[in-house]
């Protein structure tokens, strides 16, 4: 029986792209996709998400590509602009969980510790989340285990009474893998459809 349900947040919650910041800034689509390809790229963001401190990881990677340093310096600096919208029925579909069984959601977030706090405070969807584990308070990074055992043991959860929510495959092959039922987020319709197929079995 499911009695928990967990929810990553970029691509399910809230929509997350830095397409949306550089595409204006370059204004060369060629070159836009190269830097988001090889210079802030999703391997380098992955630092921060783990840990690291964006002013060490700007510095590095301006060390790396000096002719791309003002771009690199806007990753940080105006970071939030790289963030979009909720993710459409997602609101509705956590508050209606929280008011038919579920009223404690958690969360599971490959995120820096430096620039999600801004984010749970601009976005009201964060509201409906009572425990959040982030990666980059904990410096570890779905799918490693550790993470997903952190958040089960620290709210005293089971893994077999769980549910994890992700648009990455390899979180939710990790989910699965401790023990936990998972699904790959596609967008709220169908995760409403996926999770009644799931609560009532």
């Amino acid at each position: 029986m499911i009695k928990n349900i967990i929810f990553d947040f970029g691509g399910v919650l809230v929509d997350w792209n830095p397409h949306y910041l550089f595409d204006t800034y370059f204004n060369d689509e060629e070159k836009c996709n190269y830097f988001i390809e090889n210079v802030c790229n999703t391997e380098w963001n992955a630092q921060m998400d783990k840990g690291k401190p964006f002013e060490v990881a700007v510095k590095e990677r301006i060390a790396e590509f000096p002719e791309f340093e003002e771009a690199i310096r806007l990753y940080q600096s105006e970071w939030m602009k790289t963030m979009g919208e909720e993710i459409p029925g997602m609101y509705e579909l956590i508050k209606s969980l929280k008011e038919n069984g579920f009223p404690v959601i958690y969360g599971l977030t490959n995120w820096s510790a430096e620039t999600f706090p801004p984010v749970r405070e601009k976005y009201e969807i964060f509201s409906l989340i009572d425990h959040i584990v982030c990666s980059g308070e904990e410096k570890l990074l779905k799918p490693d285990p550790k993470i997903y055992q952190t958040l089960l043991e620290r709210y005293n959860l089971k893994a077999e009474e769980s549910v994890f929510i992700d648009d990455n495959i390899n979180n939710v092959k990790g989910a699965i893998d401790m023990g936990m039922k998972s699904i790959r987020f596609v967008n709220a319709e169908q995760l409403q459809k996926d999770l009644n197929e799931l609560l009532n079995k």
